[in-house]
């Protein structure tokens, strides 16, 4: 039951993240979801630091590892809100745009998290 509450704050902490990044202002016309891309790769890098530094380093924690990767980086990263951006898009007649920023997210992603691991 503790895991939980290790999860549940750190899961706190990424939303709340997430939500002030969202705040941010940006340009009103770009119909490219610029803010959830930075938000997922910047997750993605994050979570890759620490997965390697959690494989490195036995002295870390395994409910810590808990709180970071799946409470905080769970609760800032959001697949959802990139999955309905994507329909939105399409539904919108951007199918090009949405083709661009699945295959970005996709491919930045996962070199962010190769990145976060080659930090540490």
């Amino acid at each position: 039951m503790i895991n939980c509450f290790f999860v549940g704050l750190g899961g706190f902490i990424g939303s709340v993240f997430r939500y002030l990044i969202g705040l941010i202002p940006l340009n009103e016309d770009t119909v490219f979801p610029v803010k959830t891309l930075v938000i997922n790769i910047i997750g993605a890098f994050i979570i890759g630091l620490i997965a390697a530094a959690s494989t490195k380093s036995h002295a870390i924690s395994p409910r810590f590892v808990l709180f970071l990767k799946v409470g905080i980086c769970g609760g800032f990263t959001t697949f959802s809100t990139f999955a309905l951006e994507s329909l939105d898009l399409i539904k919108g007649g951007h199918a090009g745009i949405a083709l661009v920023y699945v295959i970005l997210s996709t491919v930045l992603g996962i070199l962010a998290v190769f990145a976060g691991e080659m930090v540490v």
